[in-house]
Formats: C-alpha cells, sequence, structure tokens
C-alpha cells in the first residue's frame, strides 16, 4: 500500500468505472460534503460511470439512485442494484435472489434474527432495519457482542461481516464483489476479465476486502488503516484523508489522467 499522492501521473489512465463504499468513504462521520457529491460529478461529466457498493439499506440506496449523480447503486452489502431508468423518475431493482424468492429471504432472515436474539441478547437491530429488503443489521458497540453476533448469524446458516457501521448478516454466499461482477457484465458489458484494469475502487472497511483483493486500481481513505489487520489484501493506495476528503483525492487522481 502506498500513499496515492506518490501515484504516477497517468496510473489511473484506463479507469472507466469508479466503483466506492459509501460511509466513512463518501462520508465524514455521517456526514457528505459538498466537495465529495460534486467530486461523483465531475467523475460523471468526464465520461466515467459511477457505482456505489455499500452495505447501507435499499431504503437509502433508492434516493441515491434515484437523485445522486450515479449510474446506480449496488446496496445492502450485495443483495441489490438500483438504477434509475432512462428518461424516467423510476428506480429499477435488480436482486441477486431470484425476484420471486424475495419474500421467502425475508421470512428466512427473520428466523434468523430469532436466533440472533436468543442468542445474544445484548444485540440490537439498528435503526435502518425498517428499509432493508435482503438483509439483517446490528449497532456496532466496540465489544465481544459484535464478535457474537457475527457467530450466531453464521451458526443460523447467514454469511456475516462487520463494517465501521454495523454487524452485517444475510443469505445467499455473495458479497460486493460477487455483485458488482454480476451489475457490470449484465448491465454494462464489461467482463470480470476486463474490469480489473477498467474499475477502480475505494473503501474504508473489512467489508471491502474482497474488492481490494480483486481489481487493480484501488484506493483506501486514511481511516483504512484501523482494519489493516482484517484485510487479506490492503489497497494498492492509501489518501491522506479521511472519509470524503481522501475519497476527492482519489476523484482527482483519475480526473488528471483526462486533463
Amino acid at each position: 500500500m502506498q500513499t496515492l499522492s506518490l501515484a504516477p501521473p497517468l496510473q489511473f489512465s484506463t479507469v472507466q468505472f469508479v466503483l466506492t463504499d459509501m460511509d466513512e468513504t463518501l462520508t465524514y462521520k455521517g456526514r457528505l460534503a459538498a466537495a465529495t457529491y460534486l467530486a461523483l460529478e465531475r467523475l460523471q461529466a468526464s465520461g466515467i460511470r459511477v457505482v456505489p457498493v455499500t452495505a447501507a439499506p435499499a431504503g437509502w440506496c433508492d434516493q441515491m439512485a434515484r437523485m445522486w449523480p450515479v449510474d446506480g447503486v449496488i446496496a445492502e452489502n450485495g443483495g441489490l442494484f438500483l438504477r434509475r431508468e432512462p428518461n424516467s423518475h423510476s428506480v429499477e431493482q435488480i436482486y441477486w435472489h431470484p425476484p420471486g424468492s424475495i419474500a421467502d429471504i425475508q421470512k428466512q432472515l427473520q428466523v434468523i434474527a430469532g436466533v440472533v436474539e436468543e442468542a445474544v441478547p445484548e444485540a440490537r437491530l439498528a435503526d435502518d432495519q425498517a428499509f432493508r429488503l435482503t438483509s439483517l443489521a446490528y449497532k456496532r458497540t466496540g465489544t465481544d457482542v459484535d464478535d457474537r453476533i457475527v457467530e450466531a448469524l453464521v451458526d443460523a446458516g447467514a454469511d456475516a461481516t462487520i463494517n465501521n457501521l454495523w454487524v452485517l448478516g444475510w443469505i445467499g454466499g455473495y458479497d460486493k464483489l460477487s455483485m458488482s461482477i454480476r451489475v457490470l457484465a449484465e448491465t454494462f458489458g464489461i467482463s470480470a476479465e476486463a474490469a480489473t484494469e477498467l474499475v477502480a475502487y475505494s473503501g474504508d472497511s473489512t467489508n471491502d476486502g474482497p474488492m481490494f483483493g480483486f481489481f487493480k486500481h484501488t484506493a483506501g481513505v486514511s481511516t483504512i488503516v484501523d482494519y489493516l489487520p482484517q484485510l487479506p489484501v490492503p489497497p494498492a493506495w492509501v489518501t491522506s484523508g479521511p472519509g470524503g476528503v481522501g475519497f476527492v483525492e482519489f476523484a482527482d487522481a483519475i480526473l488528471r489522467t483526462r486533463i
């Protein structure tokens, strides 16, 4: 992992897509700065497609897909992809699971939530849970309770991870990377092989690990250093600033190759 300011001038000249985590990568301490939002718009204006890839709930991501300068949003750690339909205010929802199975998936998640509640009485669902369609999210405690929730989720048959805000659970075996590869292929016509060179990714936490391990052009915002012991592969570059400040650094490094 190298300091982003040391990247060669043409390091990111092949980038055609920017995929990025949202919480504490685009935001910082829960807030989205105007400069970060503008960076998304500047990337789009240069012809680069922008897709946030986040563990945030579908309810939040629906608003992002409708109103932000982005080309779609992968929500709930890969559970679904939302994209504004051309020349419309409507949003298309593409699930990892077959659409007809979503109601059954939600019932299975309710059963898993009951198992977690019994195994870890201290567990508390995140306050965004009402807006989730394909996942469970629990409030982080910063204690061993988080690890016990992960263990309970896995014991109940769920996939699980921890990011900087939530303990997350879902079913289906997917993650940010597998859904990103599917969306790139099915929506944008980009093969997994080609994506390694054409995609840049920025993130800040443990659940960004698969993305850091797959794509060539990756950057962690400065707070990624807190999660390096949990990452099998670190990002290629690290920014000097945290959150959105770091994302703007990464966007600028990419945009400089377009001048």
